[in-house]
């Protein structure tokens, strides 16, 4: 005999945190206070997307699923990579299989978590832009059946991809998944369903979490959080809502690479007058991923003089060796050989170019797939004329022309970015609401998500 599970959601509302639930969010303060328990959630390290919700899904830390970042160096093809899809990479047994083993037809739908594509959930709906060779880059999404791609679209419109990131990044995006999430609830009724909504994480990042601006972001996700709850509570599904984070205010950046390269050990190569990194040819070099960068050094004789390097610039708070990975929980062949950790301030840019003038075209873009780090530049259009909308403007109608043009529009400055995470230390804390009748740890892992959405599922089996 089987167990019968009851349907379940389990809501991510990225960059949540405990003190967020007051007049700036009454809906989800109201939901709060109804639900059994609300607890901080902490994130393991490094505190970033992929990472977190891959220890949330399997229960375990990146040293065994092996996300070690939203990005990493793939030694044996000398490349780095960010915002892979494949869910293929998250190594191990995830929650849905540990709901199959009870309850054999255990149905679960993805509604825009990350690694996502080729997952054997039910229902699969994430983003997957065309880029035709022409150059131009046209919103789309994957889905598993194929079909409902289709479906969605023709319902709730094309997909907001430049509202789900960049410089135009706003509520739409999470308003679009919350109503997609809606319809695969009603259409396809799974036991389990996995919502992402991501726009707290923009005004954060933009503005820090202090910001009035980000009291508005605040006020928009409690809408179409909110929304959505009442609509599931209504047919019966039971809510846990959860949150990857929490974003501090940070200052400045640091500039590992520019560090490397002016000592000799990162190599570059002169591609059209400007220069692109050449990380299978450098002696070391550093994956920057928000407040945390994965530093690869090739000759193993050269970590102590690496490590010596970077500790003391401006702005890095420790360096981890092997010892500290295995302590952190991060020891994984993905990992970097050395781990950066930056001062809560702070975080870490890709940036290798020593001259403005050199850095690669793509710098100026929003670009994900082909900067080899994470870049939150990418939310603010440039000052001036680069970023002006009469510019863009002429940009985008030479696109429709057919015409290739470089969409130039992000600075290089730094100090515009208000709020950062990637960090385990104080504030950065998410945030767990689980309704029912057991109480939860004060203090609370991310790990644990894993076994709390079972015990929902199957709380009266």
């Amino acid at each position: 005999m089987t167990d019968a599970p009851k349907p379940v959601a389990l809501i991510n509302i990225v960059g949540l945190t405990t003190d967020m639930l007051d007049e700036r969010m009454p809906r989800l303060r109201e939901f709060a206070k109804s639900s059994c328990c609300v607890r901080p959630l902490n994130p393991v390290l490094p505190a970033l997307t992929c990472s977190v919700q891959s220890s949330m899904l399997t229960g375990t830390l990146p040293e065994k699923h092996g996300i070690v970042g939203n990005g990493w160096y793939e030694r044996d093809q000398s490349e780095i990579r960010f915002w892979k899809q494949s869910n293929h990479l998250v190594q191990g047994e995830k929650v849905w299989h540990a709901a199959r083993h009870r309850a054999p037809g255990f149905t679960v739908a993805n509604c825009f978590w990350w690694h996502a594509m080729h997952a054997d959930t039910d229902i699969t709906i994430t983003p997957r832009p065309m880029y035709p060779s022409d150059g131009r880059k046209i919103p789309d999404i994957y889905t598993d059946p194929p079909e409902l791609r289709d479906r969605l679209q023709s319902r709730l419109g094309r997909f907001p991809l430049f509202n789900f990131w960049g410089p135009t990044a706003s509520i739409a995006s999470s308003r679009w998944i919350a109503e997609s999430a809606a319809i695969v609830h009603d259409r396809h009724a799974p036991d389990l369903l996995m919502v992402y909504l991501p726009h707290l994480d923009y005004d954060l990042q933009r503005h820090g979490p202090d910001h009035p601006l980000s009291s508005r972001a605040m006020t928009e996700i409690d809408e179409v959080a909110g929304d959505l709850i009442d609509k599931l509570q209504q047919d019966g599904r039971r809510i846990v809502i959860v949150s990857e984070y929490g974003i501090t205010s940070v200052k400045d950046a640091v500039h590992p690479n520019k560090a490397l390269r002016k000592a000799g050990l990162l190599r570059v190569r002169e591609e059209l007058g400007l220069d692109m990194l050449d990380p299978g040819g450098s002696d070391a070099f550093a994956v920057a991923d928000h407040q945390i960068a994965h530093v690869y050094v090739q000759d193993r004789n050269r970590l102590e003089e690496v490590s010596a390097l970077l500790s003391e610039l401006d702005g890095v708070a420790c360096v981890l060796d092997l010892e500290g990975r295995r302590r952190a929980g991060l020891d994984h062949p993905r990992s970097g050989d050395l781990v950066l950790l930056s001062e809560e301030d702070h975080w870490f840019t890709w940036d290798y170019w020593l001259d403005e003038n050199r850095a690669p075209d793509f710098a100026r873009t929003v670009d994900i797939h082909r900067k080899p780090g994470y870049d939150p530049r990418e939310l603010f259009f440039a000052p001036g004329w680069k970023g002006s909308k009469p510019r863009l403007i002429l940009k985008l109608l030479a696109k429709k022309l057919g015409q290739r043009t470089l969409m130039d529009a992000i600075g290089l400055e730094t100090n515009v970015v208000g709020g950062s995470h990637g960090l385990n230390g104080p504030g950065s804390d998410g945030i767990i609401i689980r309704e029912g009748h057991e109480d939860l740890p004060e203090q609370i892992p991310c790990t644990a998500v894993h076994d709390i959405v079972l015990q929902e599922l199957f709380r009266d089996s």
